[in-house]
């Protein structure tokens, strides 16, 4: 019986151990540090590491100041604004689909989403720019193509507006003014040519008369006062629409013999469902106006309420003294008259002149 050989030692480097022997030689020397000693060292690595990421935060913090709480007010309430303006475009798309022939709904609702996703590219690429740009004629700004804004501290010290939840809500507008539009052509223009009609409406026509008043242009030093868009964005859309239909003509069906017949809609649930989704949405449009959370704002939406309400009574009176019975089709445009009558001096009418403004918008509608 021959005796076993010794068992050879265990090398203490990894440049001494062969390939079965490195991983041993490895756990040996992590036991290694498992002294005070070590441990204590090796609690220094991610302290150490930790206090790196903290230097790091604290200096892009120190590029700006806290936020305070002006500073988060305002522009949250400007872009919840932003969503409620947005969120009009549902109400036009019902509104319209609804109280057109059904075999146009499809065209009407594809119209209001595309027409906004268009808007919204244009306004961005140089609508904003021209509006909102720099110069001293009071006609014409300009500031480059593509909006690309960055927050400096001075707009947080101050309160201000970062300058894109602005154009969001600038932009929004725009989409409204060509949705606008899309309800005077109704059933009379066909998808393509609507699409490059809206493309130059938002891209230029709107900015450039947005710019007049709101920017400090020739409307603005005339003494002009449109707080929210009666004239800038209805108004707008209001003849370039009118221009459009008297170039298409009527709809095919609205005269016989030379006599108007009416075009009852085909879904009036959805169009007086889309009414009101326009009535909640004119929240935004116009104390968001204010472009801050502040007194003011709920005084705003008081007038638009009872503004609202003049134009929904009257028009259903004046209905119902004309065909002698109420009519759901003139209710749902009291109430838009209404509220498009009070856009302009929302913030400067008294309660009393706000619910007479609806009511004047009703009659006449």
């Amino acid at each position: 019986m021959t005796a076993s050989p010794l068992p050879r030692s265990v090398p203490r480097t990894l440049r001494e151990a062969t390939l079965l022997e490195a991983p041993q030689v490895m756990l040996n020397q992590f036991r290694g540090l498992s002294s005070n000693r070590s441990l204590t060292w090796l609690a220094c690595v991610p302290v150490a590491l930790f206090g790196l990421g903290l230097f790091n935060l604290s200096a892009k913090a120190a590029e700006m100041p806290e936020l305070n709480a002006a500073f988060l007010a305002n522009n949250l309430w400007l872009f919840i604004a932003t969503i409620l303006v947005i969120f009009m475009n549902a109400g036009f798309a019902m509104v319209e689909a609804g109280m057109c022939r059904q075999k146009n709904a499809v065209n009407i609702l594809a119209k209001n989403l595309f027409v906004f996703a268009l808007a919204v590219t244009a306004y961005w690429f140089i609508g904003y720019s021209l509006m909102y740009g720099n110069g001293d004629n009071g006609w014409f700004y300009f500031a480059g193509l593509f909006f690309d804004p960055a927050v400096t501290p001075e707009m947080i010290t101050e309160a201000s507006l970062v300058p894109t939840v602005d154009f969001l809500f600038q932009a929004a507008f725009a989409g409204t003014a060509a949705t606008i539009v899309s309800g005077l052509v109704a059933e009379r223009v066909k998808f393509g040519e609507f699409v490059v009609f809206a493309l130059v409406l938002t891209a230029f026509i709107y900015p450039i008369s947005g710019s007049w008043q709101w920017n400090g242009g020739w409307l603005s030093e005339l003494g002009f006062i449109d707080f929210a868009g009666s004239s800038i964005v209805h108004s707008v859309g209001a003849w370039a629409g009118l221009v459009g239909a008297m170039l298409l003509g009527p709809r095919l069906g609205k005269f016989v013999d030379g006599r108007p017949q009416a075009i009852p809609g085909h879904n009036m649930a959805i169009a007086t469902l889309g009414a009101l989704i326009l009535w909640i949405g004119w929240y935004g449009f116009n104390p968001g106006s204010e472009l801050a959370m502040d007194q003011y704002v709920p005084y705003v939406a008081v007038t638009t309420t009872l503004a609202a309400a003049g134009g929904a009574i009257a028009a259903t009176i004046v209905s119902t003294l004309t065909s002698g019975k109420p009519d759901l089709t003139m209710i749902i445009n009291g109430i838009l008259a209404g509220l498009v009558s009070i856009t302009a001096g929302c913030g400067n009418m008294t309660l009393v002149g706000s619910w007479v403004a609806g009511a004047v918008g009703g009659i006449i509608v």
